[in-house]
């Protein structure tokens, strides 16, 4: 009898033990799962493209599955920076929200040993960097876009955009978007003046006297096609990323960056303290500047790349930030721009938007 109890109670163990295991498999397999999930807080632009080129090969390679959040840059970082318990794994923003967001340390400090293919970053991405601007993902930069047939002669150089010529003919981008910066740099220069030296004194005197030829200021590159066909100007200071779609409006715009230089900006990729999947987020980071994944979105989206093992045909090269327009590209110190936006802000749409 004693014998008969003994072996029942050794077979329920077992039964107990592997109920236990097996229940202890499944919780480890659910957690694998969803360690293999994330949420990537990215711009609201082409997003078709983005899950074609971007997001599927990721989850393909990586058995994957990510979330998107979009929306504008500066939108998405106040969200985040308002909600420390935001359920974002990546994030990607402009070179400004990158380096006050590390500035105020929200994001993970990375190196190769996290993401390899940090070492494949352009000079100038890797200065962005290594000055607390964020991981680079693409460069753009600003140039002008003009009707050469309205005006009748070419513009070459930054200065023309003073020329009384272009009297109510011209749009610049507003300061609150990631181009109303450079803009800035342009006009300080215009004044030979070093912008950092006078924190914008001379630049704003400058926007001050092109105020005349600017019949408005835009906060979406779309619209400037709009305005072209509707006649209302002639010419406008724009991002190269927004060029192919401005010049489908019209076979008589031209596109020159000039050949004193230009000024970039750089999209920059972030891991949140707050993210709960920092390994995968890792992953996909290091995927983002690979040289394969940086070569397709180079074409399909028309971005600089910053992966300097990437090399782009003439025809691939188009208005991107690339060779020799990538040479003169001057870095803008997006700290300084942080530091003095808001009293920018507030001088810009007294003498511009009034």
């Amino acid at each position: 009898m004693k014998k008969g109890l003994l072996a029942i109670s050794a077979v329920a163990l077992l039964v107990l033990t592997a109920c236990g295991n097996s229940e202890a498999n499944i919780k480890k397999e659910s957690n694998k799962k969803a360690d293999q999930s994330m949420v990537v807080s990215t711009f609201g632009l082409s997003e078709d493209i983005v899950k074609k080129d971007i997001i599927t090969p990721f989850e393909e390679e990586y058995s994957a599955k990510v979330t998107l959040d979009l929306g504008n840059s500066s939108d998405r970082f106040t969200k985040l920076k308002n909600n420390k318990k935001a359920n974002i794994d990546v994030i990607e923003l402009s070179q400004a929200n990158s380096t006050e967001g590390n500035t105020s340390d929200m994001f993970e400090k990375v190196s190769e040993k996290e993401v390899p293919n940090l070492a494949e970053l352009t000079d100038g991405a890797k200065e962005v960097f290594e000055n607390g601007g964020g991981i680079p993902i693409a460069v753009n930069s600003i140039g002008i876009i003009y009707d050469k047939e309205k005006i009748g002669k070419e513009i070459t150089s930054w200065d023309d955009l003073w020329d009384s010529a272009l009297k109510g003919k011209i749009s610049v981008p507003d300061i609150s978007t990631t181009a109303g910066p450079l803009m800035l740099y342009v006009a300080s220069d215009h004044a030979k003046t070093d912008i950092t030296s006078d924190k914008g004194e001379a630049a704003f005197s400058e926007m001050k006297n092109l105020k005349p030829n600017v019949t408005k200021t835009y906060t979406k590159s779309s619209d400037l096609a709009n305005m072209f066909q509707a006649g209302e100007i002639e010419a406008a200071v724009v991002a190269d990323f927004a060029v192919d779609i401005i010049k489908s409006s019209s076979d008589t715009l031209e596109y020159v960056v000039p050949k004193s230089g230009t000024y970039a900006n750089y999209n920059t990729i972030n891991v949140p303290k707050t993210s709960a999947n920092k390994e995968l987020a890792y992953k996909f980071i290091n995927y983002r500047i690979s040289e394969e994944s940086q070569k397709t979105k180079a074409i399909s989206l028309n971005e600089g790349p910053i992966n300097k093992k990437v090399t782009l045909s003439e025809e691939e090269q188009g208005n991107k930030t690339y060779g020799e327009v990538a040479n003169r590209a001057k870095m803008v110190d997006f700290n300084f721009v942080n530091d003095n936006l808001s009293t920018w802000l507030d001088r810009w749409n007294k003498i511009m938007n009034q």
